[in-house]
């Protein structure tokens, strides 16, 4: 098992990368205007976003601007500040009937906009229509469905979300824990999938196993590197500190355990090396992603994962880990085989004829240089 030394030795690369770009991408924030003409609902799901589902008690204050249709004082100065929002999310709810000029004004902000339809009763989702007027909605969202409705917000309104904010995850997560558990999965899957590309990509190149090891020296270093980032950012969306120093402390053991994909990657010695590349994918693929869930089960639970289940939980990520290493193989294109034939001699007009074969062959030659067989007198009879 990895000891704190080597995990300080990780953290001391880490710590030469500047990762100041994450921790100000987290702190940042996320400006989100919600408009519509039911201030209560308009609250609602400001709370609702505020909140994690998997963890109720967890609840942030994180500013949300409201604008109500109705309002006629001021309502100028909020729609201004809100067309410089990240994300505009306007809730119409029938039978209400928005402003003509609403669908022209969204289509004209600069940001991303979001139109949720809500029936009236928040009852079944009715039918997602984009706002009156004729006018292009191709670069904005339209969904249907009600905010009292847990399957409506993960399965609907969340995805939307991150897909309209591809570039904020870590803000989003971080100030709005609603998206977090979400945000999380997504970070560990394109993780674990860039671990397994880069694996197979040197793989192809490293057949034989360097140190008799499927994973090389600096295989194991990048995938640490890789791994560790994960761990950070991670923390970052879910509302842990930015001082990469205290990780650390706050996870050393979580990593420590995680790591154990390095122990079994020396388990793999003295596979056949045309067939190591399969399970080269799956190590790095599995390693990171018991690493990811761990962290995430310690932020679902505050318990940390037992031997026992990191051990079950990576032969189940293994197992993922090589069909996705079958699959990206099956894609490569076909390896040219090495195997050459001999050259073929050139028959010399001159020499000495094969009593076996009729061939001729050097002069001086002992051998038939086509079937091998004697040229001595008396040898072919």
């Amino acid at each position: 098992m990895a000891g704190i030394r080597e995990l300080a030795g990780v953290w001391k690369n880490i710590k030469e990368i500047d990762l100041r770009p994450f921790s100000a991408e987290a702190e940042r924030g996320v400006k989100i205007a919600l408009l519509g003409h039911r201030p209560d609902r308009l609250g609602f799901l400001a709370d609702q976003m505020r909140r994690d589902p998997s963890r109720r008690e967890i609840n942030t204050q994180s500013p949300v601007l409201l604008v109500d249709l109705h309002a006629e004082t001021d309502l100028q100065a909020k729609l201004k500040e809100a067309s410089q929002a990240d994300l505009i999310i306007y809730l119409r709810q029938a039978p209400d009937q928005p402003p003509a000029w609403l669908g022209e004004w969204l289509i004209s902000a600069p940001g991303p906009c979001l139109v949720i339809d809500e029936p009236a009763d928040h009852g079944q989702p009715g039918q997602a229509n984009p706002p009156e007027g004729g006018m292009n909605w191709s670069k904005r969202r339209v969904i249907a469905g009600s905010f009292d409705s847990p399957g409506f917000l993960q399965q609907e309104f969340v995805p939307t979300v991150l897909a309209l904010l591809p570039e904020r995850h870590l803000a989003l997560g971080r100030h709005f824990p609603l998206f977090r558990v979400p945000i999380a999965q997504k970070l560990i899957q394109d993780t674990c999938l860039s671990n397994a590309a880069y694996s197979l990509s040197t793989g192809i190149a490293e057949i034989v196993p360097v140190f008799d090891l499927p994973l090389n020296i600096t295989d194991m270093v990048i995938l640490s590197k890789t791994q560790a980032f994960l761990v950070y950012k991670l923390g970052l969306a879910l509302g842990f500190t930015t001082r990469w120093q205290e990780y650390l402390a706050e996870f050393g053991s979580v990593l420590g355990g995680g790591f154990v994909w390095r122990q079994i990657a020396r388990q793999l010695v003295g596979l056949i090396p045309a067939w190591g590349i399969i399970p080269k994918v799956a190590v790095a693929y599995a390693g990171t992603y018991v690493v990811g869930n761990v962290v995430l089960q310690w932020y679902l639970t505050g318990r940390k994962v037992s031997r026992a289940q990191m051990r079950q939980l990576y032969g189940q990520a293994f197992a993922r880990g090589k069909r996705l290493a079958s699959n990206m193989a099956a894609r490569l294109p076909p390896r040219r085989s090495r195997r050459s034939q001999p050259p073929v001699l050139p028959e010399t007009e001159t020499g000495r004829k094969c009593p076996q074969c009729g061939r001729l062959s050097a002069a001086d030659a002992l051998f038939c240089q086509y079937c091998a067989a004697s040229l001595e007198p008396g040898a072919a009879e």
